[in-house]
C-alpha cells in the first residue's frame, strides 16, 4: 500500500493531446510512462512526454475526483490551468 500525498499532474504528448493522472511520485511516474513498462497505453508510442502541470492535493480519493473532474474538462479549459491563468479551485470549486 502507498502512502503519501497524491498530485494530481497533467502531461503533454508529442502530437500535442493531454494527458492527466494522479500519482504519489510525479517524477517516478513519468519515468514510467516515458519507459512503456508501467506507463499507461494511451501514452505508448506518443513521446517525448512534457510534464506541463502538478498540483498536491492529498488524500488519494481526493485526487481522483479532481483528476476525474479535470478530465471532463475541454481543452481550453486544462490550458487555461497549464498556463497560471486560473487554479483548480476556480476551475473545479468543491
Amino acid at each position: 500500500m502507498t502512502t503519501g500525498e497524491y498530485s494530481l499532474y497533467i502531461v503533454r504528448c508529442a502530437d500535442g493531446t493531454l494527458y492527466t493522472g494522479i500519482a504519489v511520485d510525479v517524477e517516478r511516474r513519468l519515468r514510467e510512462h516515458e519507459s512503456g513498462t508501467r506507463g499507461a497505453k494511451y501514452l505508448r508510442g506518443r513521446g517525448p512526454l512534457n510534464l506541463e502541470f502538478s498540483e498536491c492535493l492529498g488524500d488519494r480519493a481526493r485526487a481522483q475526483q479532481f483528476e476525474y473532474r479535470v478530465k471532463q474538462l475541454e481543452r481550453d479549459r486544462k490550458e487555461a490551468l497549464i498556463a497560471g491563468h486560473c487554479s483548480l479551485a476556480e476551475l473545479l470549486p468543491d
